[in-house]
């Protein structure tokens, strides 16, 4: 019997007051929570399977609150998304329920909150791999590791990291549509997928990701990506999802 198998952790940092990332995976969620021990969740293969990331905007009120009710949707919303429309209309309806929740055209305490957003879709024959912001999806296989989302920063100079994003979910006083990065894929008998926010991909380099995801997986390759990310100084809120489909 094919199945998903999930690992992830998600935890503040070593410099963050608190946790504003959030994730789903499937029907459950984990929003502004501190773990140490990756957790692993094992799916049967077939109806639609929403693995994100959501990342609260630091600077903005309320990054948490925006997260959190992201995750949330995204877990009611996750059995129907079965095409890339159908991930497209989630995402943007996630974007009018944060603008919404922040008070609309009234002005209140979490006017401008906003969120990143990076997931995968796991189908039964196909992944949809979908992001708004520059939290990150991905794929590590034979061929190494590949970003298979699309980065919302603007032009930067090589090497170095921008925190700013051209398109988030929310994260404006007024409302502003997005155009949410959707493709979708078919993955590699050996492929896993991996779900992070910044807090990972800022302080750790991709060689090292790589090399983390050739030598582990599951668990242990969750544990070992967080632990590189500390190693660094865990500057940021780090979270990181491992996906796995497998054959009994």
């Amino acid at each position: 019997m094919a199945y998903v198998a999930v690992s992830a952790i998600s935890h503040p940092g070593l410099l963050r007051e608190r946790n504003e990332d959030s994730l789903v995976v499937g029907p459950w969620t984990l929003c502004g929570t501190v773990t140490e021990n990756p957790q692993t969740l094992v799916f049967p293969l077939g109806t639609p399977l929403v693995v994100a990331v959501a990342d609260g905007l630091g600077g903005h009120p309320g990054g948490e609150v925006a997260s959190s009710l992201v995750a949330r949707q995204l877990a009611a919303l996750g059995p129907a998304l079965t095409s890339e429309v159908a991930v497209r209309d989630a995402v943007n309806a996630c974007n009018r329920a944060v603008y919404q929740a922040a008070g609309g055209d009234e002005e209140t305490a979490l006017t401008a909150m906003g969120t990143t957003v990076a997931g995968v879709v796991v189908q039964a024959d196909s992944v949809l791999v979908f992001n708004v912001g520059d939290s990150q999806v991905f794929a590590a296989g034979g061929d190494g590791l590949r970003q298979v989302s699309v980065d919302d920063n603007p032009p930067h100079p090589p090497g170095r990291t921008v925190s700013l994003v051209t398109q988030c979910l929310g994260g404006s006083p007024t409302y502003r549509a997005v155009q949410p990065h959707v493709t979708s894929e078919t993955p590699a008998p050996d492929e896993r997928y991996l779900i992070c926010s910044d807090g990972l991909t800022d302080p750790v380099p991709t060689d090292v990701l790589d090399e983390i995801l050739a030598e582990h997986d599951d668990g242990r390759a969750a544990f070992e990506l967080w632990k590189a990310a500390i190693e660094a100084g865990g500057p940021d809120n780090i979270t990181v999802a491992v996906v796995r489909i497998g054959q009994e």
